[in-house]
């Protein structure tokens, strides 16, 4: 029993003094400016008290109660993010596996053998009956890891659910940057639907009243015709937009993973905003490691210097241990009697000789891997730099933008309204009005279009700076 408990602590002591062969991590340095661009489509102020969004819980970014309730379905429902949950717990049980060889796995034996065997005593033939009855408890081949291979296999094995998790953070980001920009789409669409209902219900009345002045003789057939094509292309935008308000729902729908009330689908575009809009102006290249797809990349490049420890050590002995304790009788009612204690210790060691290049060939394949995830990293932070250098970009001119498309489409409804009146008076011909009737059409659909790019904007920003998980 001494001779046992003091190899275990030699075997202890060589543990906590094991070395590790794994490189020295050191973060790479962002291969990216130290903050993002200025300039004339920049903005120059981010307001007073500019909020960053991995700072801030979605339900605060998102302040439409309506579109709060849809993302909360979605987060709840959504397979694509069940599937990103499910990779966690893989990850995390087989980072307990590995984790389990850093420690000896106790195991309890019982055997017992009966044996018979001819016995020739003084002549006479004989038969020798035994019985050994045996009860152990021991460890078997547990690996001392002097030079940490299994330590960084661990680690390795942990960098991977560390990433696994921070893949689910990001789908989760992603799935409500994505069901925010469906419910705004369904919004824009229904609101489309809208502009072209009362499209049709102003051209179909300008329609009648020129079919009336043709019959008096006042209007040609051509200006009827003129305003049958107006009447016509309004009648088409409300088929095209019926069309994509079924088809927004079904695609909110499937992001929802469940159908939605109808109190929690926009009845047009929101009147106001239906996200935070005070964002800064500019912020530091290293709020980006905050992004969970960065930080995945990260782990995924600390698992793979961990697999170039694991690899360095095994060109060290490998030194494995096999020991029981246990009680062995002649009989079953002595087997736990005074005397009967066994115990036994196999310690090995196998170094590798002539491996014919195989642990050179690992070693020069996880320091490849490590070249592969060090380009996936810094490739991750340009693509995230990138989008938060274009979604400020697209920000910082989108106030100038509606203001300008907001005057047009004033200035053709009042132009539309003075060539219709004036078309009524019969001082101008038909051609007049059937112009501005166009330029209206146009100017709400731009206006329209140009709303629903400034609210996606903001969505995309969330979710480029890693918007908030809570």
């Amino acid at each position: 029993m001494r001779n046992i408990k003091a190899l275990g602590a030699v075997t202890l002591s060589l543990a906590l003094a094991a070395c590790d062969m794994a490189p020295k991590y050191v973060r790479p340095e962002l291969p990216v400016p130290a903050t993002t661009p200025q300039g004339d489509a920049y903005a120059t102020d981010g307001g007073a008290g500019a909020i960053v969004p991995a700072d801030t819980a979605w339900r605060d970014f998102f302040t439409d109660a309506r579109l709060q309730r849809v993302i909360e379905t979605a987060l709840a429902n959504n397979r694509d993010l069940r599937v990103s949950l499910a990779n966690v717990e893989q990850a995390r049980a087989q980072y307990k596996v590995q984790r389990a060889d850093l420690l000896p796995t106790v195991g309890a034996t019982g055997t017992a053998t009966y044996s018979e065997q001819p016995l020739v005593q003084f002549g006479q033939a004989q038969r020798l009956n035994t019985d050994v009855y045996q009860a152990q408890v021991g460890i078997s081949a547990w690996e001392i890891d002097l030079f940490g291979r299994v330590r960084n296999l661990t680690k390795a094995a942990q960098e991977q659910y560390f990433a696994a998790r921070e893949n689910r953070n990001a789908a989760q980001t992603a799935l409500i940057a994505e069901t925010a920009n469906a419910w705004l789409t369904l919004a824009a669409d229904r609101e489309r639907l809208r502009i072209a209902t009362d499209l049709e219900k102003a051209f179909g009345q300008t329609l009648d009243l020129t079919k009336a002045r043709f019959g008096r003789g006042i209007a040609s057939e051509l200006d009827v015709r003129q305003a049958q094509t107006s009447y016509d292309s309004a009648r088409s935008d409300i088929a095209q937009a019926t069309t994509l308000v079924a088809q927004d729902i079904n695609a909110l729908t499937l992001l929802a993973g469940t159908s939605l009330a109808e109190s929690d689908l926009p009845d047009g575009f929101p009147a106001t905003d239906a996200t935070i809009d005070n964002l800064p102006a500019g912020i530091a290249s290293d709020v980006l490691l905050r992004r969970p797809d960065i930080a995945a990349a990260e782990h995924q490049l600390l698992g793979a210097n961990a697999n170039i420890g694991a690899a360095r050590a095994a060109f060290f002995p490998q030194i494995s241990l096999t020991a029981a304790l246990g009680t062995v009788s002649l009989g079953l009612s002595g087997l736990f009697k005074s005397g009967s204690d066994s115990w036994s210790v196999a310690p090995s060691a196998t170094l590798p000789i002539f491996d014919f290049g195989r642990n050179k060939g690992n070693l020069r394949y996880a320091k490849a891997t490590y070249d592969a995830m060090l380009a996936t990293y810094e490739k991750s932070v340009q693509t995230g730099f990138r989008e938060v250098a274009d979604g400020l970009a697209r920000r910082g001119t989108m106030t100038q933008q509606m203001e300008a498309q907001t005057s047009l489409r004033d200035s053709a409804r009042v132009a539309y309204t003075l060539s219709e009146a004036r078309f009524r008076a019969g001082v101008d011909g038909f051609l007049t009005t059937l112009d501005s009737q166009r330029s209206l059409s146009t100017a709400e659909q731009s206006l329209l279009a140009t709303r629903l790019t400034r609210a996606s904007n903001m969505v995309e920003l969330y979710r480029a700076m890693g918007g908030g998980l809570k």
